[in-house]
């Protein structure tokens, strides 16, 4: 029972903190920049506005372009009760397979691209091919990573390797080491920080598949994107850094567990915004030249498990 209630919890509970999160990057962000910036609570601002607009949709578009919203919010739901965030298991044992979880991972940037081409524009099809261009150059680097830590516990569950990880009951330590540098990495990048956020070209690269959304379907879009970025940055504290999950279903280690991971993942959202800030805007045709290192340092986590260190 307490694992059914954690399931339904856990994903509304991100779900209603989302915004929070992406406000507190903004804010950050405007201070950083000696700005000062909007209200925390500014997101929550927005989407209200935007629920409250008219749905209005291009003339042309068909199916994938009208549930894409939809299914994005529905997969970024699943994985928040996929994925061991504040317990050291999944609240969902089943979903918590770290194959099945690279899939669910990927689903919301196949939408994201389908729905692009769907709208007959120009810019969101160059959104979207994008989009399939950083699936293409970072998702191998994830899927490697978390390939590693499998064969180093000898678990492919991801609650059950991050009980391992945990208890340091790991084979091959530098190699998971290496893997969660490449698996920091690659949550940089899913956070679209600078220099993947494309800001000099935003409407016409970044947000081009949003470029089309208006209204309810805009916020519940703006809304999964955050919520997807929470969950990424979540798999990362949650897997290489277990320390303060709880351990027992109970109400007060529950309470414990939420205080550190959302402690942790503020951490990982301030480091990000400060990384960002040092950082230079790059070309959208140099974008591979910015991910090689990350897909090699996954590669060499992979050649150090092989070696047995």
């Amino acid at each position: 029972m307490s694992e059914i209630l954690l399931a339904f919890v856990q994903p509304l509970l991100l779900l209603v903190l989302a915004p929070l999160f992406s406000g507190f990057s903004r804010v950050l962000r405007a201070k950083l920049h000696g700005r000062k910036g909007p209200s925390i609570l500014q997101d929550y601002y927005d989407l209200f506005k935007l629920l409250k607009r008219e749905d209005l949709r291009p003339e042309h578009s068909g199916l994938p372009f009208r549930i894409m919203p939809v299914l994005f919010l529905a997969t970024v739901l699943l994985l928040g009760a996929a994925i061991p965030l504040v317990t050291l298991q999944s609240p969902i044992p089943i979903l918590g397979d770290f194959i099945l979880v690279v899939y669910l991972l990927v689903l919301p940037r196949f939408f994201f691209a389908l729905s692009s081409v769907d709208s007959s524009g120009a810019y969101p099809s160059v959104g979207g091919i994008r989009e399939l261009l950083v699936s293409a150059l970072i998702e191998p680097a994830i899927i490697l990573a978390l390939f590693t830590v499998a064969i180093s516990t000898g678990m492919f569950n991801l609650g059950d390797m991050c009980t391992a990880v945990r208890a340091f009951a790991i084979d091959t330590p530098v190699a998971v080491v290496i893997a969660g540098c490449a698996m920091a990495a690659c949550c940089y990048v899913e956070l679209g920080k600078l220099p993947f956020d494309m800001a000099e070209a935003e409407q016409e690269i970044q947000e081009g598949p949003l470029a089309e959304y208006s209204g309810p379907s805009l916020a519940i879009l703006k809304l999964a994107m955050t919520l997807k970025q929470m969950l990424m940055g979540g798999l990362f504290v949650s897997l290489f850094i277990p320390f303060g999950n709880a351990v027992e279903l109970t109400l007060p280690a529950l309470a414990f567990g939420a205080i550190w991971f959302y402690i942790k993942l503020t951490i990982v959202f301030l480091v990000c915004a400060v990384i960002e800030n040092t950082v230079m805007r790059t070309r959208f045709n140099s974008l591979s030249r910015n991910t090689w290192m990350i897909v090699g340092c996954s590669v060499l986590s992979f050649v150090f498990l092989i070696v047995g260190v």
